[in-house]
């Protein structure tokens, strides 16, 4: 989903950084392969999680929803040398390309994929996390950032992804959609938690960027 014109949305990304080799292959057989390709960060949404990756230069990453891995590999890019990337999914038809592709990067041996319920995983990890990415089931958004609001580091950030929802959220909102209403409650929330400080960027879908005080 795009929410800039056409033409300046290509102007953004022509004159944006490339996405490496190792991710452009991943991409192409995302695209090929596994269904619902476009939940793919693809690569100027990629490049904007390795900036901000970059600027943190995280020590521990916490991702709820892998996907194929891109998205991973990106934050891996500004991660610390001696560093750690949990990266969760329930899909387990999707390990093995995951895998795949983390062990042709050079963050294989610090990325641990974690298979099954987020809700249930979180509080096995007993890490203190510097950046995470939320971008699974929408309807718990809310219940992913209180179990790991206690788990950031001071000036950690948490990014959220799809906040925008093709626009639903401005719209009139059907009671049965779950996904739209999570995500309007969702985004209220961190706006409001005296905790962090909180800045949606209309970027793709819409992403949040918050920073915990």
């Amino acid at each position: 989903m795009h929410f800039l014109p056409d033409e300046i949305d290509e102007y953004a990304v022509n004159h944006s950084q490339p996405e490496p080799e190792l991710l452009e292959a991943l991409n192409t057989e995302t695209w090929q392969t596994v269904l619902n390709p476009r939940m793919l960060s693809g690569n100027f949404q990629g490049r904007l999680l390795a900036m901000i990756s970059k600027l943190i230069n995280p020590k521990n990453i916490l991702e709820i929803g892998t996907y194929t891995g891109y998205s991973a590999l990106c934050m891996c890019e500004g991660m610390q040398t001696d560093g750690r990337l949990h990266t969760i999914d329930r899909n387990e038809e999707l390990y093995d390309l995951q895998r795949k592709y983390f062990d042709l990067s050079n963050y294989g041996t610090q990325i641990q994929q974690h298979v099954g319920n987020a809700m249930d995983i979180i509080p096995t990890i007993d890490e203190k996390f510097d950046l995470v990415f939320i971008d699974a089931d929408k309807a718990n958004y809310s219940n992913y950032f209180d179990l790991i609001i206690e788990k950031m580091n001071p000036g950690g950030v948490i990014l959220s992804d799809n906040v925008l929802w093709s626009g639903k959220v401005v719209q009139e909102i059907d009671p049965k959609d779950i996904d739209t209403n999570a995500l309007v409650i969702y985004n209220k929330k961190v706006n409001e938690d005296p905790r962090v400080e909180t800045v949606l960027l209309p970027i793709r879908d819409g992403l949040t960027i918050t920073r915990v005080k």
